[in-house]
């Protein structure tokens, strides 16, 4: 906690912005099956971490957050275990697509806006659950980081 202390709060991350995070995890300690509640959450933690990176890496936090709550439902779909909860989450991620920033984010910010363009192209491929060693992932990653492009379909 220290060390984040020490680099966070001079780079204007608040201890609030940090404690903000537990509202986006809390929903999901509920059981299954997961509804909208669980999905706001999942959407707020994406916000909050995407958001928190862009002030740390000069990108538009308007741009970031609709970045972050895709990366974050398709994430929580990964771990969670109740097929019921997962269709829809991932229902929920193919409609966070059409949210993406049409803008193309910062260089410096390309390393976080990739799990968003992962994201994005494992839904859209019908396959968000299998990321193992798949070429495609690795051109989406490359193509973004070159380029900065976001899949949209």
């Amino acid at each position: 906690m220290q060390a984040a202390a020490h680099e966070l709060l001079p780079r204007g991350v608040t201890g609030t912005a940090l404690s903000e995070l537990e509202d986006g995890w809390q929903p999901l300690l509920q059981p299954f099956p997961w509804g909208d509640a669980q999905a706001d959450g999942l959407k707020r933690r994406g916000r909050i971490l995407f958001g928190i990176g862009a002030s740390l890496l000069d990108w538009d936090r308007v741009e970031a957050e609709p970045a972050g709550a895709l990366w974050s439902l398709v994430d929580g779909a990964r771990h969670c275990s109740d097929v019921h909860s997962r269709i829809s989450l991932l229902a929920e991620a193919r409609e966070a697509i059409a949210r993406l920033p049409a803008n193309r984010p910062p260089r410096a910010a390309r390393g976080l806006s990739v799990l968003a363009a992962l994201a994005a192209h494992d839904v859209l491929r019908d396959k968000p659950l299998d990321v193992g060693g798949d070429l495609g992932r690795l051109t989406v990653a490359a193509a973004h980081q070159l380029r900065g492009t976001l899949p949209r379909g």
